[in-house]
C-alpha cells in the first residue's frame, strides 16, 4: 500500500478501481485501471436483477454455466499476469448463479498462462434448499405481498462485505462471490485494510458509499452527466479510482489522460442513483444515513466525499429471486411517412387482433399480456409529447402467454404486414423474432440465521457469521429546506434543467430521480415548486403509486422516489424504458416558475458556458 499526505486521519490509504458496472460494460476499464498503477485492488460489479434473471435461464440449459463469462473470458485473460505481476487484488461478483463455476475457469485460465493465484469463493446465497420451509412459512414478496411461487428457478440472498474480507485476510488474491449488494466488492477489501469492525458503522456507510459510487464504472466519471455537452472524449472515458482513508472519506479520480471529467455534480448524482430514502439506504452490513454527506471539488481531477452516518443493520437480508411466468416474444417494424405514428398504431393493434383471433380458432387461451408501443413518437412522454410527430417510427409489440406455440404462432405474423397494410412499412431484417422463456423476479426477506455463508479457497472452508445486532437503531430527523420566500417580483418559466441536474434508475417497480440543486440557495425554490404532487401529476399516465421526497441538505439535494411506476420493472416490464432510466430526463423538461431575475441569471449562465465549451 502506499502513503498518501492527503489523508484527514492517517497515512494509509486504499486504492481501488471500479472495473464494471454491469455484465456488458467495456474491457477498457480493466486494462486501463492495471495499466495505470494507481490502484491496490480491482473491482468488478457484474450483477443486477435483471442479469440474475438471464443467469437463471441460462443455468437452466447448461447447469456448468450461469456466472458472468466475460469477467473470465475478457477482462481476467486480458490483465491476469499484469495483475499478478503488479500485486493487485481482485474482488468481483461475477459468480452470478455459479460461483464456482466461474471459479474453476478463472483457475483454468490461470493455468494455462502458468499462473497460481490463490481463488477464493463466497458461497451460501443460494437459498433454493429453503424454499419448502419458506413457502411453509407464508413468505411473501415485499413488494406486492404476493405468496411464493410454486415453481423458484433461483432464490439468492444479497450477502454483505464480511465474507469478502474474511477471504482476503485468509491471503485470497482473487474473491469470486455470487449475489451480494453491488458496495460490497468495495467494502470488503476496506474492512480488511483498515481492520473496520461490524459495529464501526460510519466507516462501514463510508465504505459503502465508496461502493456505491463506483459500482456503475464510468457514471461516476462523467458517464450519464446531464450536462453531457461538457465530457469530453467519450471513446476514452476514464474509469473510476478511490483513493479511500481510514475514516471512511475518500476521494475520486481516474488515470491521468483518459476521457471523462471528475465533477462534483456527476458524483451527486451517482450517490443519488437507484436509492430510496438516503436516511436509511439499508445493506447487510449497515443501514447508511447519506442525507449529510458533503462533496468537494478539491481540483479539476479529484473529489471528496465525506460526512456517511451508519446505524446497526437489520437482522434479515434481502432476497433476489425468479420464477418462470410463461413466455415472451417481442416483434418489431419500422413505418415511414406521413402520419407514421397513426399507422405504426394501426399496424400493432392488427397484428394482435389477426393472432388472437388465431389462437381463437386453434383453441388456444389469449394472452396474458399484449402491449403495442412506439419508439420515436414520444409515446412515453404522454401528454407532454411535443407536437408535430415523426416521419420515422418503430412499432414495438411485445405479448406473453403461457405456451410456447402461441408465441411460435405470433412470430410468423409480424412479417406479413409489410405487405398488407400501411404503406412505409420496412425494417432492419433479422428474420422472425424468437419467443423465450419470461422469467419473473420478485424479493422477499429472510433471517440473517437461517442463511449460512462460507468461504472456500481450494480445500478449505470457513464459516462466517453475520452481524445480527440486537437493537437497530432509528435514522434521527432532519429539518426540511429553508421555506421559499415568493419575492412578488415578476415570473416566468425555465425547463427544471436549468435549475438542478439529474439521475434516474430502479429498484423492481420503484423508480427514483435524484434532483441536485445547480446552486444551493435555489433548493428552497425547487422544494416549493417539485413537489411529491406535482411530480405524480406530472407522471399521472407512467406512475401509479404515491411519491416520496426526501431531503440531502448535504448537497442541496433532494430524491423523489415513485411506485408502481415501471409497469412492474426489469423484465417484467413490456416498456421501452424498463429501468426508469429515462424518466429523470424527461422531468427535467418539466416547466417551472421562477422569478426573472432568477431566468436573467440562467441566460447569464448559459451564455458563459456556451463561451467555456467554445474554448
Amino acid at each position: 500500500m502506499n502513503t498518501a499526505t492527503t489523508s484527514p486521519t492517517s497515512r494509509h490509504t486504499v486504492r481501488i478501481g471500479g472495473a464494471s458496472g454491469f455484465w456488458g460494460d467495456s474491457m477498457l476499464g480493466a486494462t486501463q485501471l492495471v495499466q495505470s498503477g494507481l490502484i491496490d485492488y480491482l473491482v468488478f460489479d457484474y450483477l443486477a436483477e435483471t442479469t440474475m434473471a438471464i443467469l437463471a435461464a441460462v443455468r437452466s440449459k447448461k447447469p456448468e454455466m450461469g456466472y458472468a463469462t466475460d469477467f473470465v473470458d475478457m477482462a481476467m485473460k486480458a490483465v491476469l499476469p499484469e495483475v499478478m505481476q503488479r500485486g493487485i487484488k481482485v474482488v468481483a461478483n461475477a459468480g452470478g448463479m455459479n460461483p464456482q463455476g466461474c471459479a474453476d475457469a478463472l483457475q483454468a485460465l490461470a493455468h494455462s498462462m502458468g499462473l497460481h493465484p490463490k481463488i477464493a469463493v463466497v458461497l451460501g446465497d443460494d437459498l433454493s434448499a429453503l424454499l419448502p420451509a419458506l413457502r411453509e412459512a407464508d413468505t411473501r414478496d415485499m413488494y406486492q405481498g404476493e405468496p411464493l411461487p410454486a415453481k423458484v428457478l433461483s432464490a439468492n440472498a444479497y450477502l454483505g462485505a464480511v465474507p469478502v474480507a474474511r477471504a482476503l485476510a485468509e491471503g485470497a488474491d482473487i474473491v469470486i462471490t455470487g449475489r451480494g449488494v453491488d458496495s460490497a466488492v468495495t467494502l470488503g477489501p476496506l474492512m480488511h485494510e483498515f481492520g473496520w469492525q461490524a459495529t464501526d458503522y460510519d466507516r462501514l456507510a463510508g465504505g459503502s458509499l465508496a461502493g456505491h459510487i463506483i459500482e456503475c464504472g464510468c457514471q461516476a466519471t462523467g458517464g450519464l452527466h446531464t450536462d453531457w455537452q461538457d465530457i469530453p472524449d467519450w471513446p476514452n472515458i476514464g474509469y473510476p479510482i478511490i483513493d479511500c482513508f481510514a475514516d471512511g472519506s475518500f476521494e475520486l479520480h481516474k488515470a491521468p489522460g483518459t476521457g471523462g471529467k471528475i465533477l462534483r455534480a456527476a458524483v451527486a448524482e451517482q450517490l443519488l442513483y437507484e436509492i430510496g430514502d438516503p436516511g436509511a439506504y439499508g445493506l447487510p452490513d449497515v443501514v447508511c444515513d447519506f442525507r449529510s454527506v458533503k462533496i468537494a471539488q478539491l481540483s479539476a481531477e479529484r473529489v471528496r466525499v465525506s460526512g456517511s452516518v451508519g446505524r446497526a443493520p437489520s437482522a434479515q437480508y434481502k432476497v433476489s429471486a425468479t420464477a418462470m411466468d410463461g413466455f415472451r416474444c417481442t416483434g418489431t417494424l419500422l413505418i415511414i411517412g406521413i402520419d407514421a405514428a397513426a399507422k405504426a398504431r394501426r399496424t400493432g393493434e392488427a397484428i394482435v387482433a389477426r393472432t388472437r383471433s388465431q389462437l381463437q380458432q386453434l383453441g388456444l387461451p389469449d394472452y396474458s399480456r399484449a402491449t403495442v408501443e412506439l419508439l420515436g413518437a414520444e409515446t412515453l412522454y404522454g401528454p407532454h409529447a411535443r407536437a408535430g410527430g415523426s416521419r420515422e417510427v418503430m412499432v414495438r409489440v411485445i405479448v406473453n402467454h403461457p405456451l410456447k406455440q402461441a408465441l411460435d404462432l405470433f412470430a410468423k405474423e409480424i412479417s406479413p404486414a409489410g405487405t398488407s397494410w400501411s404503406p412505409g412499412t420496412t425494417g432492419p431484417g433479422g428474420g422472425r423474432p424468437t419467443p423465450s422463456p419470461h422469467i419473473k423476479p420478485f424479493s422477499f426477506l429472510v433471517d440473517k440465521a437461517s442463511v449460512a455463508v462460507t468461504v472456500q479457497m481450494g480445500d478449505q472452508v470457513w464459516p462466517v457469521a453475520a452481524s445480527v445486532p440486537a437493537d437497530p437503531s432509528q435514522a434521527a430527523e432532519l429539518p426540511e429546506p429553508a421555506a421559499w420566500v415568493e419575492t412578488g417580483e415578476p415570473e416566468t418559466e425555465v425547463p427544471l434543467i436549468r435549475l438542478a441536474w439529474a439521475r434516474s434508475g430502479d429498484k423492481g417497480d420503484i423508480s427514483n430521480i435524484g434532483l441536485v440543486a445547480r446552486r444551493a440557495e435555489w433548493l428552497p425554490l425547487l422544494w416549493a415548486r417539485v413537489t411529491p404532487e406535482v411530480v405524480k401529476a406530472y407522471f399521472a399516465h407512467l406512475v401509479h403509486g404515491r411519491v416520496e421526497r426526501f431531503h440531502l441538505p448535504g448537497m442541496a439535494a433532494m430524491n423523489l422516489v415513485m411506485h408502481e411506476a415501471l409497469d412492474g420493472g426489469g423484465p417484467a416490464s413490456t416498456r421501452n424504458d424498463p429501468l426508469g432510466k429515462g424518466m429523470g430526463q424527461m422531468l427535467l423538461d418539466m416547466p417551472v416558475r421562477v422569478p426573472v431575475s432568477i431566468a436573467q441569471q440562467l441566460e447569464w449562465m448559459s451564455v458563459s458556458s456556451q463561451q467555456d465549451r467554445r474554448r
